[in-house]
């Protein structure tokens, strides 16, 4: 079984031509409310495009805004081990999506950031511990130190992008991160290979937009090009990568192949609007990755490795 200890919030997106600019207003399209936040995303994805049996640890209001979120979650098959901060609201995020598809999002946190160590539930049965860090740090750092003293893999996506103590890595088993969150860490010196060597977990994988991503395991790399899919909304996609790849790897699966389950589910993601709600299928992924190649998936490899610096 997986834990995921996060955020959950409820998400209210309005499209929009483009994205405004500082003190700019731009008339906007459709609005829709849907369930949200990373851990959340996060733990419906590992239990819905992976099919792995999933709780999580998460934090809400007593308000009207709670309710789609446990639904959501319930209905995807999670089981929650919710608090309930005395006086804080549901966290909330406020998304704006452009015609490209593209994403800009302000986040309040509400009962997230009351998550403290104490809230942890009892680790027996679990494999792999999935967090973020839209809750706050110090109640990071604690979940991964118990988690590793009980044995579990931890798994931390550095998401919001912030410094990381040294305490907090040295518990950390799997960092998954894009290129500019990779980049912070480690100093933005040298290529995304040398990032990666850079950092001092055991294994980091980083994502890399439309060209895909790379992992480095030990002294070895892997790399996964991207699946190439009408783009409706981006917003989540990360989060269904990150759900997806701990999926995979709780089953044992090789890193190589549980980047390519992570891609694809991410992939899938971006052809639906919302966050939890465009998160797929297990048999949608297996099927999607069952269809023929329109590319050329050798050349786009090819260029994936020469541009993150691969030996």
């Amino acid at each position: 079984m997986v834990l995921v200890a996060g955020s959950a919030n409820l998400d209210f997106v309005v499209r929009a031509p483009h994205i405004p600019a500082p003190g700019e207003t731009v008339l906007g399209g459709a609005f829709q409310t849907f369930a949200g936040g990373k851990g959340a995303n996060q733990a419906l994805a590992c239990a819905r495009a992976g099919g792995m049996a999933t709780h999580m640890l998460l934090a809400l209001g007593e308000d009207a805004f709670a309710a789609p979120i446990e639904a959501s979650l319930r209905g995807a098959g999670v089981t929650l081990h919710t608090v309930r901060p005395h006086g804080a609201a549901t966290g909330t995020a406020f998304i704006c999506v452009d015609d490209h598809g593209e994403n800009a999002i302000t986040v309040a946190p509400g009962a997230n950031a009351c998550l403290q160590a104490a809230h942890l539930p009892p680790l027996q049965g679990f494999s792999h511990l999935l967090m973020q860090l839209e809750i706050p740090l110090p109640t990071v750092t604690a979940y991964a130190r118990a988690a590793q003293t009980a044995g579990l893999r931890v798994v931390l996506n550095a998401a919001p992008a912030q410094a990381l103590g040294p305490e907090l890595l040295a518990a950390v088993d799997l960092l998954v991160v894009n290129e500019g969150e990779l980049r912070a860490l480690a100093g933005n010196q040298g290529s995304v290979a040398d990032c990666l060597t850079r950092l001092p977990c055991p294994a980091v994988v980083v994502t890399l937009g439309a060209r895909g991503c790379v992992a480095r395991q030990g002294d070895g790399f892997y790399a996964q090009t991207s699946f190439h899919v009408q783009v409706v909304d981006t917003t989540g996609a990360g989060d269904t990568f990150c759900g997806s790849l701990v999926a995979a790897l709780a089953r044992q699966h090789t890193m190589g192949h549980a980047l390519r389950q992570a891609s694809a589910a991410a992939a899938l993601a971006c052809t639906q609007m919302g966050a939890q709600s465009s998160v797929p299928h297990a048999a949608d992924v297996l099927a999607f990755l069952s269809q023929p190649s329109h590319v050329d998936e050798a050349q786009a490899l090819l260029a994936l490795r020469q541009f993150a610096g691969l030996p």
